[in-house]
């Protein structure tokens, strides 16, 4: 079993049958604000991402552009999948490839031992495939075709012809799984989030089970079946699998102990696989089931859920090349209720970006930090006798720290943001107040000035802290100009829950220039 203390979060491995777009980011984004917090907070964090390349998917698509499979994969991952990583900001500590021998030997590793201990059988297979999502629908996902594709039957996902597949194939008995998974959902009411998601899977697995066909033959590009080398793993069966054969399984057991069980971060779309199927061959194999899976919602444009088959799909750069990472990262963590679906909008980016980045926290540190320079020669204030308005301001900075790790642990990232947000527009209501500027005009209340640039300029150095999770690139310059010698995000002196403890910066610290936070957007009504 993993330490209380460690922390292993995933997101899900994506296809490279096309470019990514925001929806995918949003992802990213969501697993790496966690891993950020657990490991500025001193829990010993891993942080997984990675590529699914196999399936009958990945090969049309390669085929279709004329390059095998594996030269596609290789293509996409080193020119659209990694460098989206560096495009928002993301801190992973892996990435795997389901191509990577690691995986491919991990994977036959578990089918082995499933098979040895009689969870595997042969079969005979006829049922509707969708292949884009390479997944043998249920009947509640198939629906009447309308328009072009009218008495034929389509995916109520991807509204596309579904295909009749009779294969040979290979099962695994999952329905012999089913109430232990309903064990499992009723002892861990928190194994699935949020709450929706829970009673969706819940009732989904009420229904009952069927075993699941996890080889195909129509197809060969894939692992082979280790026993049977004239089947290849179905996709999904091979794609969950980079979890375990990221931290270990099969290889290194100590790594393997270290790691697992993960928390998964997916998107709703894809919670049957992680909720349902994983833990199921996960207890096959004896193995413990993850530690949670998170369902976010869908982002939306123009009432649509993201898709680039619908044109919807917008490139992550498109937004990251006008208003930097940060921005990104900030907008969709708070203007969307982490679990539920949200919409996207370039009209609320750009108001945000403006109102609550550029004039809410980058206006309150530049002001801060040039009050300093002009006040006190460029050094942190000595603070003084403390008054009712500043007592407010340090306790308000611990609770922020409190209420915001208690939400990041329970996956409301939103809620944690808000709660830092709250110190940021209390201070420039400080600011407001106390006017240091018409302090400085009487020599007698210089101590009251040191007193208020001290409670302000500490109070940036737990916005520092608190924040950089989410807006990296800003608090870290925020941290340069504060005059600090460690590393922002790797404070073994100073974890991150203990950000709201006040009075670590230290009276006399010289401060830095700081260099602008948040550029002005020239013609922001013209973004898009």
């Amino acid at each position: 079993m993993a330490q209380p203390s460690s922390f292993f979060i995933t997101t899900p491995i994506f296809y490279v049958n096309d470019a990514p777009h925001i929806g995918h980011a949003y992802t990213e984004v969501a697993a790496d604000v966690l891993a950020r917090w657990h490991r500025q907070s001193g829990d010993d964090t891993w942080f997984l991402t990675g590529t699914d390349e196999h399936g009958q998917k990945i090969l049309r698509t390669a085929t279709a552009n004329g390059v095998a499979p594996k030269e596609w994969a290789d293509r996409l991952v080193e020119t659209a999948w990694k460098p989206l990583l560096n495009t928002i900001n993301i801190s992973n500590d892996d990435f795997i490839r389901t191509t990577d021998q690691r995986h491919e030997e991990g994977v036959a590793k578990f089918l082995q031992k499933l098979y040895d201990d009689g969870h595997v059988y042969a079969g005979e297979f006829e049922a509707l495939y969708c292949v884009g999502c390479e997944e043998f629908k249920p009947k509640s996902e198939i629906v009447d075709g309308t328009g072009a594709f009218e008495g034929e039957k389509v995916c109520a996902i991807h509204s596309k012809p579904l295909e009749l597949l009779q294969e040979k194939n290979y099962f695994f008995r999952m329905s012999a799984f089913q109430e232990r998974l309903l064990k499992l959902y009723e002892e861990r009411p928190d194994f699935v989030q949020p709450a929706s998601a829970r009673n969706e899977v819940v009732a989904f697995v009420q229904q009952g089970l069927e075993d699941l066909s996890i080889s195909r033959t129509s197809f060969d590009w894939g692992i082979p079946i280790p026993w049977d080398s004239s089947h290849v793993t179905y996709v999904w069966f091979d794609a969950l699998l980079n979890y375990v054969t990221a931290t270990g399984y099969g290889a290194d057991e100590a790594e393997f102990e270290r790691r697992w069980p993960g928390v998964h971060i997916v998107g709703k779309d894809i919670l049957r696989f992680h909720a349902v199927i994983w833990p199921a061959m996960l207890m096959a194999a004896g193995l413990d089931v993850p530690e949670s899976v998170y369902a976010h919602g869908w982002l939306l444009v123009g009432g649509e859920k993201m898709s680039k088959s619908k044109l919807t799909g917008i490139a992550p750069n498109e937004i990251t090349d006008t208003f930097g990472a940060d921005a990104f990262r900030y907008y969709f963590m708070r203007a969307i209720s982490f679990g539920h679906d949200g919409s996207f909008s370039w009209e609320d980016l750009a108001a945000r970006y403006q109102a609550e980045l550029a004039n809410g926290f980058g206006n309150l540190a530049s002001r801060v930090l040039a009050m300093n320079a002009k006040y006190f020669e460029g050094k942190v204030p000595k603070s003084g006798t403390e008054e009712p308005a500043d007592a407010e301001i340090r306790e308000l900075a611990a609770r922020a720290a409190a209420t915001a790790d208690k939400k990041m642990s329970a996956f409301a990232i939103h809620d944690a943001i808000a709660a830092v947000w709250e110190l940021v527009d209390e201070l420039n209501g400080y600011i407001t107040d106390q006017e240091p500027w018409v302090l400085a005009k009487d020599e007698a209340k210089r101590a009251r000035l040191g007193t208020v640039l001290y409670t302000a300029t500490e109070g940036l150095r737990a916005l520092a802290e608190l924040l950089h999770p989410i807006i990296p690139e800003a608090t870290a310059k925020l941290w340069t100009a504060l005059g600090a010698e460690e590393t922002l995000g790797a404070l073994a002196e100073q974890p991150l829950r203990e950000a709201g403890t006040w009075g670590r910066l230290a009276a006399g610290t010289e401060l830095q220039p700081l260099a602008v936070l948040f550029p002005r957007i020239e013609n922001e009504g013209d973004t898009k």
